[in-house]
């Protein structure tokens, strides 16, 4: 648009440019900077890229394998890397999952992945998708790692999909050309980000497979672990990532995230330590595969939790238990323990009615989120043989209740309804997969019309809102993995 007098708008100042480009997406920006020279310049000045944030692969934003999206990646790292503030990076090395039914509902979770070495053409792609992934990690810690300024580092790898049999170790990465190679360079580059930065505040690494080592953390710049407050350590296929030494080093720990099995009793004492910041949030992660490799010996006792909750009076912790059979639950679930939110997710094993019993005595007082999911195509009714259904009482008992998510278990039409009056508006989510209802034929004879309908109606005047059963298990279904990723994330922040 011509400006008063016929003088274009090139002859705006670059700084009241840079200030109108401001108000654009990312996605806006980058399009506009193919206008012109001038354009150009002005759209990658470093105050309008502190932030960065991206998914890359897994057929993100339309499409696009992640291996096409590479050229964008190191595009856009080696424009911002050295200056921005704030990176958040998804990972996804492939599209959906390495099997060769893709079209198959029932090979949609990683415990069915077949082996790299089943077949051919799989195993082809297996390698493809890890070396892809390796040089878009040796991408983004080429560009950061003389970065002073960052503040905010978040990294997912999207990479159970390239698990073998459901753990991968770095045994399998001599199949990947010049895979050994690029996982010591992207250790080093990593080091050496660490013992760079001045002022990380956030730092979150989740199951970036051959990122972090046990020695990583001794790398991190005296600034960065004063002024550290968010730390976030997950891979289940290693031993313990943070020693004792290292987490005495980061005083000022507002949110923590860990394998459950790492957080020993020791870890624990030092937490509850006087001398620091107390905690807030504390994120925890069981899988049941890794259960061989990493055991529950040693890890936070009652006396433990106690000692930790008197110093964090305002702690609270969310767990997620993947593939956990219940007699490890009842192992790990101490009266102490204050959960706010628990992710009870699997394949196969099943959940006692006996734990929930449990789960609703202990944590009457505390807990908000509860997700019950289970992928298999049975549907266990936990109500049997007794007299009241253990949701139900779950529901009654917890009075801060506010996320109730159910599939994989048999829920009844008339409990459901139960749980909608007992709950009612302050039940601010009621998930349920309607493959998970089932309808008393006693009850039905009594009642006039569609169930369904019916059932639809009085949850929604139990809960005052429109409510409705959820049609696509899929949506409920997510990878646990990201999903915890995303979950602690937001539960960390809500501090």
């Amino acid at each position: 648009m011509a400006l008063c007098g016929g003088v274009g708008a090139m002859a705006l100042p670059s700084e009241l440019i840079v200030h109108i480009f401001s108000f654009l997406s990312d996605r806006d920006k980058l399009r506009a900077s193919a206008v012109c020279s001038r354009w150009r310049e002005c759209l990658f000045y470093p105050a309008l890229w502190t932030e960065l944030r991206l998914r890359i692969g897994g057929g993100c934003n339309g499409g696009g394998s992640s291996s096409e999206e590479t050229p964008k990646l190191e595009f856009l790292m080696r424009k911002f890397g050295s200056f921005v503030r704030e990176l958040q990076l998804e990972l996804a090395p492939v599209e959906g999952y390495l099997s060769p039914l893709q079209n198959d509902p029932s090979s949609t979770r990683m415990d069915q992945l077949p082996g790299a070495d089943s077949d051919p053409q799989l195993s082809e792609r297996w390698r493809d998708a890890m070396a892809t992934y390796l040089d878009q990690v040796l991408c983004v810690f080429t560009s950061i790692r003389n970065n002073r300024n960052l503040q905010k580092l978040s990294l997912y790898g999207d990479t159970c999909i390239l698990q073998q049999e459901g753990l991968l170790d770095s045994s399998n990465l001599h199949q990947v050309h010049q895979g050994d190679k690029k996982i010591n360079e992207i250790q080093q580059l990593f080091m050496e980000f660490l013992s760079n930065s001045r002022q990380l505040r956030w730092l979150s690494c989740s199951f970036m497979l051959g990122l972090v080592t046990p020695c990583s953390l001794a790398c991190l710049s005296n600034p960065s672990a004063e002024t550290l407050q968010h730390l976030s350590l997950l891979d289940h296929q290693l031993g313990p990532l943070i020693s004792p030494s290292e987490l005495d080093r980061l005083s000022n720990l507002h949110s923590l995230a860990l394998d459950f099995s790492d957080l020993t009793s020791e870890l624990c004492g030092l937490l509850a330590s006087p001398c620091r910041t107390p905690l807030h949030r504390l994120s925890l992660l069981l899988n049941g595969a890794a259960l061989e490799f990493k055991p529950l010996e040693g890890t936070a006792t009652d006396d433990d939790w106690k000692a930790l909750v008197r110093v964090s009076a305002n702690l609270r912790v969310y767990i997620m238990a993947l593939e956990v059979d219940s007699s490890e639950l009842l192992r790990i679930l101490k009266p102490s323990l204050p959960l706010e939110r628990l992710h009870l997710d699997s394949y196969s094993t099943l959940v006692t009615d006996a734990t929930l019993e449990l789960i609703s005595q202990q944590y009457n007082k505390t807990l908000t989120h509860f997700l019950l999911l289970r992928d298999d195509p049975d549907f266990p009714d936990l109500s049997v043989n007794r007299n009241e259904d253990p949701l139900v009482l779950l529901a009654w008992r917890c009075t801060q209740l506010a996320v109730l998510v159910i599939h994989g278990y048999t829920v009844w039409s008339h409990n459901l309804v139960a749980i909608s009056r007992l709950r009612g508006s302050s039940l601010r989510v009621l998930t349920v997969s309607e493959e998970s209802i089932d309808f008393d034929p006693d009850q039905s004879v009594c009642m006039e019309g569609d169930p369904v309908h019916n059932l639809v109606k009085e949850v929604s005047l139990g809960l005052g809102r429109a409510w409705h059963p959820c049609l696509d298990s899929s949506l409920v279904l997510s990878e646990p993995t990201q999903r915890f990723h995303r979950e602690l994330h937001a539960f960390s922040m809500g501090m």
